[in-house]
């Protein structure tokens, strides 16, 4: 293979880590991590595998005692103990030590042992095709009971030095043990050590993309996008289903489901269609199913057919075969690089075709995804696929297509689990379906909730099927549904200089966006409980809402646990007091997004296509008071690999509560990547300060300064890279209270029960501002429904000052 198709690795162990006996070896990587082989012939492998890249892990402190019975090796954090013959469950254990069992049931740590039942966290699965729900999720690399995990390698074929593929040698084990108790973000970093990091996706894949099965033709699609921008929505990818290539064929070469060749009936000149899509500012992926391989009728058979010396006469297929490495570099070559040149910016590849070639234990969705990967930066490029999860190590080949979703309540359920939940085995940048894409029923209340929980998750594209009737144009949907989509695709696209930090920090501190509650706070057992709450980024906490709303409400309702400190809502700046579990209701219009006390979230108002893969002129930054904090604010090239010889700018955003200050520093790095001025507009949420000193540079300056109910809104023009920003708040400045009372009349005002009701309800909850039980014993008595009695006391109890 070429050299841009081999990967880059450093396999070998050091050997000051490693003990090794006749028939097994084991290599302590970490205090917390450890391969343990066996192998009859005590022959073992140094290469690299479909999964583990680096053994190089630098000299561990570690202890050897040898007994008749076997080993005992130990670490700072775990005891193995071993028989030295083939792996059993009363020969091979594993034991955590040094676990902070605070919270935890049974406040005990069984030890791991080979072949244990106990299970992990989970990790992800292959896809959700035609889940109606959820399903079942293989294992992870986190365990909450026994502290410890296994990565198993033993049937992972091997990398040569050519850049192909080998199997392993039967009747060996391999296996990696990560004892890491409670501290997830260690294991997981550790695993990006060994198997490599999660890459950086260029900053367009960051936007919302169009995608649908549909036959629509270069007119039609280009129409849609005009009809977008009337609407103000902006979309960075477009996503061109199987409809682009033939598919009515001559039934003699079997069916159309695989092709190369454009549909000219619709798209009579492709690379114009893709340069206007181009000048729009898109970019473009053509969906691939190329399990029937090169037919005769394709544009590209000659070319493959010569290439591979068949002869064109007999008109044979050329067969798919991504197990031969002459087929699979003329695949690339003759098939894919001529239409990328035309225009094609990175491939969806769609397999559902099994999991099984000619070499036995090579799966064809693994060998997709990596040399497509790998060959998507021939040319200085930022690599990119966007295919199905192939086991793991998978996180190498961002970004993950997770299938064919069914229109239901249940899969919506189900996907913020499944998405936060693959960080546990590394895998950060899953791709869903939102809205669905089949079956179902059409439900405006679900498609807003779906979309809201899109501009939240790692990638928003929105897919749907062919019916005529099942688009995800926002004006197909009721009024309020229609304005929710809407507001909300413009968010996702505001959100990007917040988001495309995230993107680097998943890259180089091995921090995905999507993070379980447990990562943060791993012995506080609410924190397991609650599994569609998740981390997203470093700032914001997402409790999607996955369940219809409640008729009498108007609002729907959703189990929420806030940790100690304080929490603002995104939308509304309400501020809780944490600590606690309660039920927060919501509108159609919002889900709770709730920043963390000190949150600092750099934002933009360059919403339009053309914008998004740029770094911005204009940046907005909102700041919530109450802690000290620092924001990194990460930009680069956008669309190459320089970011891996560190070719970025970063500017640090930092806030010091305690002394009303917060500080843009001059950037670090390249200051020609980002523009020559810009304009800051600082946002201060939730504070009492109508007024602040800005000084630029030491000077005191005169701005514009605008007070927005509890906001203060700063605007800067003309800053320079190099200037340092100060604004300083008064002494006397305080985190603004709630308008309780208004919102408690906002609400009531729009439940559709008694109005008798509503006005007993108003009244009580004056007249008992700081006597939750006696408000909750009086609604008790008048008969008022559980949820109307929790919406009021979210509102009332939400923060005392």
């Amino acid at each position: 293979m070429k050299e841009y198709m081999k990967l880059q690795t450093c396999a070998a162990a050091r050997p000051e880590n490693v003990i090794q006996g006749d028939c097994y070896r084991v290599t302590v990587l970490t205090k917390s991590l450890v391969r343990v082989e066996y192998s009859a012939d005590g022959i073992f492998t140094d290469q690299p595998t479909q999964t583990v890249l680096y053994r190089d892990f630098p000299p561990v402190d570690f202890r050897v005692k040898e007994t008749e019975d076997g080993l005992l090796i130990s670490t700072e954090y775990f005891q193995l103990c071993y028989d030295r013959r083939e792996f059993s469950s009363h020969g091979l254990s594993l034991a955590c030590k040094g676990v902070d069992l605070e919270g935890m049931p049974g406040g005990n740590m069984p030890a791991w042992r080979y072949g244990s039942s106990r299970p992990t966290l989970k990790g992800t699965a292959r896809t959700l095709d035609n889940v109606d729900g959820a399903c079942a999720l293989e294992e992870g690399l986190m365990s909450y009971w026994n502290g410890c995990a296994c990565l198993a390698d033993s049937r992972t074929l091997t990398l040569t030095g050519d850049g192909w593929v080998e199997p392993r040698k039967t009747g060996i084990s391999d296996i990696y043990l990560f004892a890491y108790g409670h501290r997830y973000r260690e294991a997981l970093k550790d695993f990006y050590r060994l198997c490599g990091r999660t890459p950086m996706l260029p900053r367009f894949a960051l936007g919302n993309w169009w995608s649908r099965y549909y036959p629509y033709t270069e007119e039609s699609y280009l129409e849609l996008m005009e009809q977008f921008d009337k609407e103000k929505i902006s979309f960075s990818v477009a996503v061109i289903d199987m409809d682009w290539h033939l598919v009515d064929i001559d039934p003699k070469y079997g069916t159309g489901w695989t092709g190369f060749t454009w549909n000219k009936e619709l798209f009579p000149e492709p690379e114009r269609f893709l340069q206007k899509l181009h000048d729009r500012g898109m970019k473009v992926t053509l969906n691939l199913h190329p399990a029937d391989g090169i037919r005769s009728y394709e544009e590209c058979y000659p070319r493959m057919a010569k290439r591979l010396g068949w002869d064109i006469s007999e008109e044979e297929p050329v067969n798919f075969d991504i197990a031969d490495p002459d087929f699979t570099e003329a695949y690339f070559e003759e098939v894919l690089h001529p239409m990328e040149k035309e225009g094609v910016d990175f491939w969806w590849i769609d397999w559902q075709q099994g999991t099984d070639t000619k070499v036995k234990g090579l799966d064809p969705l693994w060998m997709l995804n990596h040399f497509h990967y790998l060959d998507s930066k021939r040319e200085g490029r930022r690599a990119m696929t966007f295919s199905r999860y192939a086991g793991p190590g998978s996180h190498r080949y961002p970004i993950g297509f997770s299938g064919d979703t069914v229109i239901s309540w249940d899969s919506l359920d189900f996907q913020p689990y499944f998405t936060s939940t693959a960080s546990n085995i590394g895998y950060g940048w899953w791709s869903h379906d939102i809205g669905g894409h089949m079956m179902g029923s059409k439900n405006d209340e679900l498609e807003a909730r779906w979309y809201q929980f899109g501009v939240f998750s790692p990638i928003n594209r929105l897919h749907s099927s062919s019916s005529i009737f099942n688009g995800k144009e926002p004006w197909r949907f009721k009024k309020e549904v229609r304005e929710t989509m809407d507001e909300f695709l413009r968010l996702r696209h505001r959100l990007i200089p917040y988001l495309y930090t995230m993107n680097y920090r998943a890259f180089a501190e091995g921090e995905p966006i999507c993070q379980p509650m447990y990562y943060e706070y791993p012995t506080k057992w609410e924190s397991y409980q609650r599994k569609n709450q998740y981390f997203f980024g470093s700032e914001l906490m997402v409790i999607p809402i996955t369940t219809p709303r409640i008729a009498e409400l108007n609002a729907a309702e959703v189990k929420v646990w806030l940790p100690k400190g304080l929490w603002f809502d995104f939308f509304t700046d309400t501020v809780y007091q944490g600590g606690r579990s309660l039920c927060m209701y919501r509108g159609i219009d919002s889900i709770p997004v709730l920043a963390k006390a000190g949150a600092i979230v750099p934002m933009t108002e360059e919403i339009l296509s053309g914008d998004v893969g740029k770094n911005p002129q204009e940046l907005t930054v909102r700041i919530y008071p109450g802690a000290d904090n620092s924001f990194v604010l990460y930009e680069d090239e956008n669309d190459t690999e320089g970011y891996l010889q560190g070719i970025c700018v970063k500017t640090k955003l930092s806030l010091d509560w305690d002394q009303k200050r917060f500080v843009i520093e001059p950037v670090e790095g390249r200051e020609e990547l980002i523009p020559k001025e810009r304009t800051w507009q600082i946002r201060l949420q939730k504070i009492t300060a109508a007024k602040a000193t800005v000084r630029i540079n030491g000077v005191e300056q005169s701005v514009r300064q605008d007070k927005e109910g509890s906001t203060l809104a700063i605007t800067l023009c003309q800053i320079r890279p190099q200037d340092r920003i100060e604004i300083e708040l008064p002494a006397d400045c305080e985190i603004a209270g709630n308008s309780t009372g208004q919102q408690l009349y906002e609400f009531l005002n729009q439940a559709e029960i008694r109005y008798f009701l509503k006005d007993q309800i108003y009244g009580l909850a004056a007249k008992h501002r700081e006597k939750e039980a006696d408000l909750m014993g009086e609604m008790q008595v008048m008969g008022v429904s559980e949820p109307l009695q929790r919406a009021v006391l979210e509102l009332v109890n939400a923060y005392d000052g």
